[in-house]
């Protein structure tokens, strides 16, 4: 799969792909808005709206944007649509069509990506944190987990970036060619044995560029930076993203509670 556009809106990590498809890829979309798809913006999805308009969620360089169709199916508005009382009638149609089939999609690629399992593989809460050797915030980060992780309560999965230094990618690649990835990535984590920077098989060293690809692609700028589901309280499951070592409070809400 080809990746080119990657944003974050209101701090969720969301990934386009290339390709210009609709919802479901068997609809032909009306002309004005498969011109906007020609000229590279993403349809995502359609909903009704009101005034005998049709909308599309959509998305291009980073930015989600809704398209209305006119009733006479000739041309296409792209903006924000507002009732008479100035209510944003968008902004839910876009979270619905566009930001979080995205973020599920993102999930996905966060699950294919090359990734440590650091935790009971039953933990109920699974949290994915792009981690380099070399990152003294990622060895902060590990440890401040431990309360969770070793009650069984959250499962770490490590996806090894090499970023921070020239043997960052060997460290890594080393990391996932051994033989109990997680026993030496605990080790290494703990300080109890400093993993080196040797040469690998071509096999891992393609899985370390395969996850800086997708770091980059992702547009994440720091070591440790985790991505977490959550359940908003009408029950859709979301995603929630930390750049950077977490706050006392961040480390709370991505654990999902207190230390046990």
């Amino acid at each position: 799969m080809h990746l080119k556009w990657s944003f974050v809106i209101s701090g969720l990590l969301l990934l386009t792909v290339t390709g210009n498809t609709s919802a479901n890829d068997t609809d032909e979309l009306p002309a004005p808005v498969q011109a906007l798809a020609d000229q590279g913006v993403e349809i995502h999805g359609a909903f009704d709206a009101p005034g005998g308009l049709r909308g599309y969620g959509a998305s291009v360089q980073g930015q989600d944007m809704a398209i209305y169709l006119t009733p006479d199916g000739e041309h296409a508005l792209v903006g924000t649509l507002m009732d008479s009382e100035g209510n944003d009638l968008t902004e839910a149609q876009l979270d619905e069509h566009v930001r979080a089939p995205l973020e599920a999609q993102t999930w996905q690629l966060l699950s294919e990506s090359h990734w440590i399992q650091d935790g009971d593989v039953d933990a109920p809460r699974v949290i994915y944190t792009f981690t380099d050797a070399n990152c003294p915030y990622c060895r902060q980060f590990w440890q401040e987990v431990r309360p969770w992780v070793e009650a069984g309560k959250v499962q770490l999965r490590h996806i090894m970036v090499g970023i921070l230094a020239p043997d960052s990618p060997a460290k890594a690649a080393n990391l996932l060619a051994s033989d109990d990835p997680a026993a030496t990535l605990h080790a290494h984590e703990s300080g109890k044995q400093t993993v080196d920077a040797s040469a690998q098989s071509r096999e891992f060293e393609e899985q370390v560029y395969a996850n800086n690809q997708l770091f980059e692609e992702l547009g994440l700028y720091a070591t440790p930076t985790s991505a977490f589901q959550r359940t908003t309280e009408d029950g859709t499951v979301r995603i929630d993203r930390v750049q950077g070592l977490p706050s006392d409070e961040q480390l709370i809400e991505m654990m999902g509670g207190e230390a046990p």
